[in-house]
């Protein structure tokens, strides 16, 4: 058997339209772009794209209405966890939304990786890395009432069939407009304006602090 010396490495790193490279093994947040990330996830279709509607329901949509649910459960939330809520799920513009029961088949690896590129995602727009149990303990929540009524409203769950899977939201709140499935282009501008008044609403803060 011929051994091949000096063989370069698997490419373990992705392109970006930005022309940022991200290395998946070893992320820097040097290499990370909020207009990748929106690009990314508006074109990653939540619950495998099998959703009712002329358009996908992105990741986009889906971070958008968990920065909505939480702000509705915690009013007193500060525009740095705000901004947590919306990206808590950025690493998926990079390595895609991969559904729960296939992430419970293949084990850690997925979450290993996934964890890595976040952390690096959080340094780079100065959030806490990791973030607080209490922000992580309602990111939680706000992830899986917005799982409940996406599952309800677009993926043809029965309401019974949901509360077993995501448990009751625990809230009462309009969400008609968000679980609207949007365009492309549509969803992808609607994240990033969410970020960017986000981002100035605490760096203005900051300021008179």
């Amino acid at each position: 058997m011929t051994i091949r010396k000096n063989a370069e490495p698997p490419r373990a790193w992705q392109r970006m339209l930005s022309g940022r490279r991200l290395d998946l093994l070893d992320p820097s947040p040097l290499d990370i772009e909020i207009e990748d990330i929106a690009h990314g996830l508006a074109r990653v279709a939540r619950w495998n794209g099998q959703t009712q509607g002329p358009h996908i329901f992105s990741v986009a949509q889906h971070s958008l209405l968990v920065e909505k649910i939480a702000c509705a459960l915690e009013p007193s939330i500060s525009q740095e966890d705000r901004l947590f809520m919306l990206l808590h799920d950025a690493p998926e513009y990079v390595i895609g939304d991969m559904i729960s029961p296939f992430k419970a088949v293949i084990g850690d690896a997925y979450k290993t990786v996934e964890n890595r590129i976040l952390g690096a995602i959080l340094l780079r727009f100065s959030l806490p890395a990791p973030p607080s149990p209490r922000v992580l303990l309602l990111c939680k929540k706000s992830d899986r009432a917005a799982a409940f009524f996406e599952a309800v409203e677009l993926a043809g769950f029965t309401r019974r069939e949901a509360e077993r899977i995501f448990g009751r939201p625990g809230i009462s709140i309009d969400v008609a407009e968000q679980l609207a499935p949007r365009p492309i282009d549509m969803a992808q501008q609607r994240f990033l304006d969410c970020f960017r008044a986000l981002e100035s609403g605490r760096v203005r803060g900051e300021t008179r602090g």
